[in-house]
């Protein structure tokens, strides 16, 4: 479970606590087994883990409706910021013809930067941001057309 080492009085002693139930500790010092009561019960700590989605530009298209019936995607797709911060460089241009997976420009946000890449064929239509210029979470930063 938990290893660790303590010296006292110039004495080194490793500690592996095995089991923990209740008030009772089943530990091992220094490959002897013992089992240690406490004077209160010990609640296990139980850490939260952050879990955070990874932050993808979307492409704006019209999702099908019905039943079975389908509306055709929109012709151009919208790549917006996935977080607030400020553009640091463009590397397309507009009448460029891009592919999926490719950088279309660097966002620092949070002292990091962050590659916005393509999740959509097709050229670009317009470009809505500059360098240095600061955007908001869902801001339009590139359109792009087919």
């Amino acid at each position: 479970m938990k290893k660790y080492k303590f010296t006292i009085h110039g004495n080194e002693y490793e500690v592996n606590i095995m089991n923990v139930e209740d008030n009772i500790i089943e530990l091992e010092v220094n490959g002897s087994n013992y089992k240690v009561e406490v004077d209160k019960s010990i609640q296990p700590v139980k850490t939260p883990r952050l879990v955070r989605s990874r932050a993808v530009p979307a492409t704006d298209s019209t999702p099908s409706v019905g039943t079975g019936s389908k509306i055709p995607a929109s012709p151009s797709g919208l790549i917006k910021s996935p977080l607030p911060g400020t553009v640091i460089s463009i590397h397309v241009k507009e009448g460029d013809t891009v592919k999926v997976g490719q950088k279309l420009m660097v966002l620092e946000a949070m002292k990091m930067e962050n590659n916005i890449d393509s999740d959509k064929e097709g050229k670009i239509t317009s470009i809505s941001v500059r360098p240095g210029q600061s955007v908001m979470e869902g801001d339009v930063l590139i359109e792009i057309g087919d």
